[in-house]
């Protein structure tokens, strides 16, 4: 198989990464340093850093020029960097040395590469930020539809207490909501322009070298860190992991899918299924599935990029390297489990007839309603330990918790043992969320 299954033809259906794959090719990335290169000629020529004619003719250079990355190839593999190589063949394409030779002035590669970066993680946040409200309205929509309908709740995969398909969907979704909302503050803290020179002293950027960042910034859509950040990858991290939670996020609903839908429990189906090569019966979950190797890639990748933030001196090639190899992985590994989540939101669909017959056999999911109900009149030990008792019997002889509980115990109100009573503030979460979710 390919070394990415973002990149191989034969899995591209499997782990789809859609417009944010293409973000993250050398094409995409050399376009963007090339914008950057004529966004700082330009605006050191206004600035009189430069001849503003030859900042203007660099800035309509850099718009009009395209670079093969493998003809540049051999430069990156000496220098370790592409910025030499990038900035060598645009002079060459210019045709115009009276103006090329100001290109990349008192910038380093650094500058350009991390700037360049941050423009195509401002653009993988939106087309992320897209998918997660279109996710958010589909489940919202079916959390206000089902907050009423009772299903067992599960804890280590064993019937718990009554909940709602709708309670269950928000708790999915909030956290999704959550991620969302912090986006403009993210994007605040974290897309910046990179400006400060070889060792990050600004030095050969000359005495206006503060104001050519501030205007680079500007004039990129981008933030001023006020600041060299060549060391510093929090705001790299902080994307990344931002990416990754959502990624968690995602991988815990494909969980929970999984094992709903599976047989034996069957309480949702998935609209889209996959097939065995061999057994005709099985429909098998392969969206959340593959939701959920994602999230599993995620987390080790995340850790490998943490390490890659610990640089030596002012400038590291081993961490820088590693964030090159990692980073990538993690922004499409969230594209993935966004792109799946988004068709799983949209055609996931409650078996009402099989979640009302889980919450059925002995009743024994009334267990613990039953428990604080015998409480109101002994202390609550002994009605655990009554409950216990009630439930060993109806399990010996077959019987249902309520009838053997009330032969015994007959002031026990028959809504201890209806599920639409026992479910708490479920539907009342469910509905929230969706009102959360509209009020966007």
């Amino acid at each position: 198989m390919a070394a990415s299954v973002f990149d191989s033809p034969l899995y591209a259906k499997l782990f789809p990464s859609g417009d944010t794959g293409r973000l993250f090719t050398d094409s995409a990335a050399i376009r963007a340093m090339l914008l950057v290169e004529g966004a700082l000629a330009k605006v050191q020529g206004k600035l009189g850093v430069i001849p503003d004619e030859s900042g203007a003719a660099i800035h309509r250079a850099s718009l009009e020029i395209t670079v093969d990355p493998g003809a540049i190839a051999a430069s990156t593999g000496q220098n370790g960097v592409c910025v030499p190589g990038l900035v060598s063949a645009f002079r060459k394409e210019m045709e115009a040395p009276e103006h090329s030779a100001f290109t990349h002035w008192g910038a380093t590669s650094q500058d350009i590469i991390d700037t360049a970066l941050m423009l195509r993680m401002r653009q993988a946040l939106t087309l992320a930020e897209t998918d997660i409200k279109t996710i958010l309205t589909s489940l919202s929509n079916q959390a206000a539809k089902y907050a009423d309908q009772p299903m067992p709740a599960r804890t280590y995969s064993q019937h718990a207490t009554p909940t709602s398909w709708g309670a269950m969907i928000a708790t999915w979704g909030m956290p999704l909501l959550d991620a969302l909302n912090e986006l403009d503050e993210l994007r605040v803290s974290s897309l910046w322009v990179s400006l400060s020179g070889a060792a990050g002293t600004s030095s050969a950027l000359g005495p206006k070298a503060d104001q050519t960042r501030t205007d680079l910034a500007a004039a990129l859509g981008l933030n001023d860190p006020k600041r060299s950040w060549h060391t510093d990858r929090t705001p790299v991290l902080r994307i990344a992991d931002w990416s990754a939670r959502v990624t968690t996020i995602l991988g815990a609903m494909g969980q929970s899918l999984i094992g709903l839908s599976a047989g034996g429990i069957d309480e949702v189906t998935l609209g889209t299924t996959g097939a065995s090569s061999t057994m005709p019966q099985k429909q098998n979950p392969v969206a959340p599935s593959a939701i959920v190797a994602l999230s599993n890639q995620v987390s080790g990748l995340r850790s490998s990029l943490h390490s890659a933030a610990v640089h030596q001196h002012q400038r590291d090639g081993v961490a820088w390297f590693t964030e090159w190899m990692t980073l990538p992985q993690i922004m499409l590994s969230g594209a993935s489990a966004l792109s799946h989540a988004k068709i799983l939101s949209a055609n996931m669909t409650p078996q009402i007839e099989n979640m009302n017959n889980a919450l059925g056999g002995l009743g024994l999911i009334h267990a613990e309603a039953l428990s604080f109900a015998l409480a109101e009149t002994m202390p609550r030990p002994d009605a655990q330990a009554e409950t216990k008792k009630l439930c060993a019997q109806a399990i010996e002889t077959g019987q249902e918790l309520a009838t053997v509980a009330q032969a015994t115990h007959p002031s026990i109100s028959p809504e201890t043992f209806q599920a639409t009573e026992q479910m708490g503030v479920a539907p009342i979460q469910a509905r929230a969320f969706a009102a959360a979710v509209k009020a966007l």
